[in-house]
């Protein structure tokens, strides 16, 4: 991921424990007055894990799933009350914990709220010819073949939900009958066309029954027709890929292209992109989908209010992951404390000299259980180790069914009755509890491999980068921040050590540093020597990173110590509404919307800031290098939950 997903919090300088815990105290008490008072009065507190009073929320099928039900479920407490969010977080990582403890400027920190507001944050995709994602356009290309818009509206919802149960295998019925009110030829082909475009797999045909007209709809080409949609009716001359750029609003994009699939009645793997983006944010990307025409999508833009979708066009190709060139990235970091002086020499240094490129705190997970540890076990072969680390109980607030989950687990180590427990069974632990229940205990292995590959292995990757961030960060320690002999630069895609003679050559910012793995090659310093004993302490061998399962066998890769963004510029603002946007979005613009007037002297400032990266670069990273903070949701949530307004 390109974006780190990161709830709101105060990037407070840090205080001693006793200063935190009495200023926890008078925050208690403050909150306990105000809520009596603000009770009274029928008002409520407003806290900044609250989503803002004008967010919008998408329209949802009318169709009571269980994969719906789970969704609502995960979200129900996503953004509860602040202080069992605090309560969770108590027992979650540091940005120490995981390796991060280095900075490369020299300026004195200051605090700021980051993603006060989701808009707070906006991602502009980058696409591999160096393009910035905009939403511009809302027009559809003119094309003769299009159905008429009248297709969209013929077919009543309760046609639409036989149709789809048809088309999705979900009935006993072979057929569905629509019958044809006010009967012309013109309203026929209507009906005839709503139902092929709208439900792909299905084929129809006319039928007369005691004297009316009706449009069966049947089954064309069994179940395979619903992935693969109807080749016969796309026209050559088009491009098999309807390319839009998808602006959505608080939704990361897997979710984004679940709703859109539901919406369309299509399979989510017809969809093609080439990044995700972070849900706690606003974000513009490139989606490609295949057969479905600009008309259609189009006309999602009058049901979804978080989404929007435009600048269409038909290619002959998908999108692949990873093609992007990178994320260009809008911040506000909101109520800042540091002097112009301060502000300026963070901004200058995140320019001239960049940022170490840490991987974030959203890479270890923000439990008490940390996505490295289950890897390292991985990597062990210690699969119930693994077993245990996902399933056992721990410390720290969890969603309540999760908690009673483990507890019964720990009891009977019974797969049934723990997933009895459990509602969401999407979850990696409702995934591992049913493997165990289909393949028995003693075939952890295979239970395990359930859970989607993406998933399990995002558990070793985040091994890699705990050692890498680790071993970098006692790179910059022992050498600072200039290139040394024995340290490695990429020439192409090949790894070569810094001879003695050709140091002056090269800057730190021609530097990479390898993520563990058996086809990568180490510093010759005392950094080599390092990873070494760091993998010997985790009982793995740095010359054997091949694992039985090859799944689980690390390639390895290198990566950059110091990213240095592009198109750095900043800029620091008044205001005295916390409510108000400080910059307009794409849609505000093709909206009208104008930039609210801010005041010369606001009882508030705030720095807006935008730059460049690329992909697989964290942006918390480098606004953690202009605040000289740690990032952490632990660490923040400790210092200042609740924001009293």
């Amino acid at each position: 991921m390109e974006t780190v997903e990161m709830n709101s919090v105060s990037l407070k300088r840090p205080r001693s424990e006793d200063d935190v815990a009495s200023a926890d105290e008078i925050k208690r008490q403050k909150i306990l007055e105000k809520s009596k008072a603000e009770n009274d009065s029928g008002q409520s507190i407003e806290t900044v894990t609250e989503q803002p009073e004008d967010a919008k929320s998408e329209i949802i099928p009318n169709e009571e799933s269980e994969e719906q039900e789970e969704e609502e479920l995960e979200d129900s407490d996503e953004d509860g009350d602040p202080e069992s969010f605090a309560d969770m977080m108590k027992h979650g990582l540091t940005e120490s914990d995981v390796g991060i403890t280095k900075f490369v400027s020299s300026h004195k920190g200051f605090s700021g709220i980051l993603k006060e507001r989701y808009s707070d944050f906006v991602v502009h995709e980058i696409g591999k010819d160096g393009r910035v994602s905009h939403l511009d356009d809302f027009s559809v290309p003119v094309d003769d073949e299009d159905p008429p818009e009248e297709t969209f509206t013929v077919l009543s919802d309760e046609d639409k939900q036989r149709l789809e149960e048809l088309q999705l295998f979900k009935n006993k019925e072979t057929s569905v009958a629509i019958e044809v009110i006010e009967d012309t030829k013109e309203k026929r082909t209507i009906i005839h066309q709503a139902v092929k475009s709208l439900f792909p797999g299905l084929e129809t045909k006319t039928e007369d029954r005691d004297g009316k007209k009706y449009i069966i709809a049947y089954h064309a080409a069994g179940k395979k027709a619903l992935a693969n949609p109807r080749k016969h009716s796309w026209p050559k001359s088009r491009g098999s890929y309807c390319h839009f750029v998808l602006y959505k609003e608080n939704k990361d994009t897997m979710d984004a292209i679940n709703v859109l699939s539901k919406f369309l009645r299509v399979k989510p793997n017809i969809f093609s992109y080439m990044g995700t983006k972070d849900k706690r944010a606003i974000t513009v990307q490139e989606i490609a989908v295949l057969r479905i025409t600009a008309q259609r999508l189009a006309h999602l833009n009058k049901c979804l209010m978080n989404f929007k979708l435009g600048n269409f066009s038909y290619k002959n190709h998908p999108l692949k992951l990873g093609e992007l060139q990178g994320n260009h990235f809008t911040v506000v970091l909101r109520n800042i404390t540091g002097t112009d002086e301060q502000i300026e020499q963070a901004m200058h240094s995140l320019r001239e000299i960049g940022f170490i490129n840490y991987y974030g705190m959203q890479r270890f997970g923000t439990t008490a259980v940390p996505t490295y540890q289950i890897g390292r076990a991985i990597l062990q072969n210690n699969w119930n180790e693994v077993m245990d680390l996902i399933l056992k109980p721990r410390p720290g607030a969890e969603k309540g069914y999760l908690v009673k989950c483990r507890e019964e687990w720990a009891k009977t180590k019974d797969p049934a009755a723990a997933l009895k427990k459990l509602p969401v069974k999407r979850c990696v632990e409702g995934q591992l509890l049913r493997g165990l229940l289909k393949y028995g205990m003693k075939n952890i292995i295979s239970a395990f491999g359930i859970i989607p590959r993406n998933n399990r292995l995002m558990y070793i990757h985040s091994y890699q980068s705990y050692v890498w961030n680790n071993m970098v960060s006692k790179r910059i320690e022992e050498y600072g921040l200039r290139a040394v002999p024995g340290d490695l630069i990429l020439k192409g895609a090949t790894a070569v050590h810094i001879e003695e003679g050709d140091v002056d050559n090269y800057t730190i910012h021609d530097v990479v540093m390898p993520l563990p793995g058996f086809d990568v090659i180490y510093p010759k310093h005392k950094i080599g020597e390092a990873y070494k004993e760091m993998l010997v302490a985790d009982n793995l061998d740095i010359n054997n990173m091949r694992h039985k399962i090859r799944d689980y066998s690390l390639s390895g890769a290198y990566r950059k110590i110091i990213i240095r963004p592009q198109n750095v510029n900043w800029e620091v603002v008044a205001y005295d509404d916390p409510k108000i946007p400080l910059f307009t979005t794409d849609l505000d613009k093709l909206e009208g919307k104008p930039l609210p007037v801010l005041p010369t002297d606001g009882k508030f400032r705030a720095l807006k800031m935008e730059f460049s990266l690329p992909p697989s670069t964290y942006a918390t990273m480098a606004i953690r290098e202009v605040l000289k903070m740690d990032t952490s949701i632990k660490n923040q949530t400790q210092l200042n939950t609740t924001w009293l307004r």
